[in-house]
């Protein structure tokens, strides 16, 4: 047995560019939704009038747009911090369901609005299980 069948075995299988390949096409994912929700966390701490008017819309008074901007900070910043990553997406997730039940209750569009926050939680653990094998090894059983 070659030191190569050793790493492929202990790694559970997977080879070194796959995991390479994985953990980019992760860290790619990442990047894309950490930059759409610190996109929404500027959004509702600067409070531009299309979020004001976005907010209200939804049934919220224009006070709750910071208290919900800060919420979804903390969740970016554990997500973002290796050691604290699955902690903020479990966290994220439970934002995000919010965000779903808020949206139904306002009527909004299924596809369009309503899961949104869905499709933002499957990209969480999406680039979650690429990026981290553990991760992928506890959920898959791979």
């Amino acid at each position: 047995m070659t030191a190569a069948d050793v790493a492929s075995t202990t790694s559970g299988g997977a080879s070194a560019a796959t995991r390479s390949k994985s953990w980019i096409a992760g860290m790619v994912i990442t990047v894309l939704v950490w930059a759409f929700l610190v996109f929404d966390v500027v959004g509702k701490l600067t409070e531009p009038q299309a979020v004001i008017d976005g907010t209200l819309k939804l049934g919220f008074q224009e006070k709750h747009i910071l208290v919900i901007g800060l919420v979804l900070l903390v969740g970016v910043v554990l997500w973002t911090i290796p050691r604290t990553a699955v902690i903020g997406a479990i966290y994220l997730t439970g934002y995000l369901g919010g965000a779903v039940a808020i949206n139904l209750r306002a009527e909004q569009p299924i596809a369009g609005y309503v899961l949104s926050g869905v499709y933002v939680g499957l990209l969480i653990w999406l680039a979650m299980i690429l990026r981290r094998p553990d991760l992928r090894r506890a959920i898959l059983g791979r």
